[in-house]
């Protein structure tokens, strides 16, 4: 007979904590009858009392319902939804200890896992601290018992959908519309059958595309295409993949785009495609990373993970060549025909996916002069072999996950004699606990 295992009982009661440090998820963390304890809502330096949430052998969860002793660096909150929806986790802190506390953990993941640290620590980029997303995918919700439709995020620690009535973070054309938008789909025959809504919006225009699981009746549409006109919204419908994304209103949409003033490059992009959340400050990255590379008119550039051409036809107006590389074919054409239509001809795209071995590329057996990289969260790893023996003197790394950055930055240092001259962090995502970060390797 197989015993059932007792399900942990989680006590009622509350509990003091002198809270230590933040966790990298943007948690209070301090110790506890020998345990470690993480407290959501709580910050470094500050007394609480706080309910347990979990408990298992290694350590504890909770929240802080009580704030015996307030940390200098506490501020209230921008959304009234910030304990409830699990979007950010650090609108409780001061934006300034927030860029601090990023620019810190991303200086202990140098010295702790790559041994290093840079010669020059960088300003941090900033830029809005609200409304700032212009890329989102909110979660849709019809909820019978309550009879409404949620329409936004997860709760915090749960599956699910918060019941949100506007969002700080998103841009204010969505961000002030949630409520809106859940009593449009309230009022559709498939209120049930939509999951989600993808959002983007460009410098001047918001797409928002309803996937929907069953076929949308006559006067859904009707409601959908009234909404958008009351609202100069693009609104396009998703009944499977990517490939079945057809426009309701306007029928022909004009493209998205957004522009890079300092380079005076201008990308289309359709909803779907990865574009930086934040435009403000992805002007600024470019820039930086541009300045960083020091582009000579005689330097040939390798750009990998170059999506639709973010970075690469910025640095071809600099450069004397260009080439990017991108593991979707579909982004490969989108980026050349960005490169068309800025009238741009000494950038070259290739399709690859470089998270395998591609030795054999022909790209790959060139000289370059600069090398810029901006993977995914998972890092570089199976490309630093090949960009070890490609020898550039200078590598701009963009990353979203400072964990693998340093994990590659200690294979640069110690297996290909880079140094780590300047690294910092850019605020792409204020008030969450996500890094964006910069590094710049050089080698003499």
């Amino acid at each position: 007979m197989v015993k059932r295992r007792r399900r942990q009982r989680i006590p009622e009661a509350t509990a003091e904590i002198e809270i230590e440090s933040l966790s990298h998820e943007g948690r209070g963390v301090g110790h506890l009858d020998g345990k470690v304890v993480f407290v959501d809502f709580a910050l470094p330096g500050e007394s609480v009392e706080f309910k347990y949430s979990k408990q298992s052998k290694k350590f504890d969860q909770g929240r802080a319902v009580n704030i015996i002793k307030a940390s200098s660096d506490r501020v209230a909150p921008v959304c009234e939804h910030f304990t409830v929806c699990g979007g950010c986790s650090m609108q409780h802190l001061s934006n300034e200890k927030q860029i601090s506390i990023k620019q810190d953990a991303l200086m202990d993941m140098f010295k702790h896992m790559a041994q290093t640290q840079p010669k020059n620590i960088l300003q941090p980029l900033r830029g809005p601290i609200k409304h700032y997303r212009q890329k989102a995918r909110l979660g849709v919700k019809y909820v019978e018992n309550k009879g409404k439709v949620f329409v936004g995020f997860r709760e915090k620690g749960s599956a699910f959908l918060a019941d949100l009535l506007s969002c700080q973070v998103l841009h204010e054309s969505v961000g002030s519309r949630l409520s809106v938008l859940s009593d449009l789909i309230m009022t559709m025959d498939a209120r049930s059958s939509i999951p989600q809504i993808e959002v983007a919006i460009d410098d001047s225009k918001t797409a928002l595309v309803f996937r929907h699981l069953e076929s949308l009746s006559d006067s859904d549409r009707a409601a959908l295409t009234e909404f958008a006109q009351q609202y100069d919204f693009q609104i396009l419908l998703q009944s499977g993949g990517p490939d079945t994304r057809a426009a309701l209103w306007p029928e022909n949409p004009a493209p998205l785009s957004y522009r890079l003033n300092e380079q005076d490059i201008t990308i289309e992009f359709q909803p779907n495609d990865f574009t930086q959340v934040n435009n403000e400050i992805n002007q600024s990255m470019v820039s930086r990373a541009l300045s960083m590379l020091e582009l000579s008119a005689e330097d040939k550039v390798l750009d990998l993970f170059c999506g639709l051409g973010n970075f690469t036809l910025a640095m071809a107006r600099q450069c004397a060549e260009v080439v990017g590389v991108e593991g979707a074919q579909s982004m490969v054409l989108k980026a050349r025909e960005n490169a068309q239509k800025n009238n741009i001809n000494n950038a070259s795209f290739f399709a690859a996916d470089l998270s395998v071995d591609i030795s054999n590329e022909p790209w790959l057996q060139q000289k370059y002069d600069k090398i810029l990289l901006d993977p995914p969260r998972s890092g570089a790893m199976e490309m630093l072999k090949h960009i070890g023996k490609l020898g550039a003197k200078r590598i701009v790394y963009v990353s979203c996950n400072p964990s693998t950055l340093a994990r590659d930055t200690q294979i640069l240092v110690n297996e290909y004699a880079y140094t780590l001259l300047d690294a910092g962090v850019m605020d792409m995502f204020p008030h969450t606990a996500h890094v964006e970060s910069i590094a710049l390797f050089t080698k003499k």
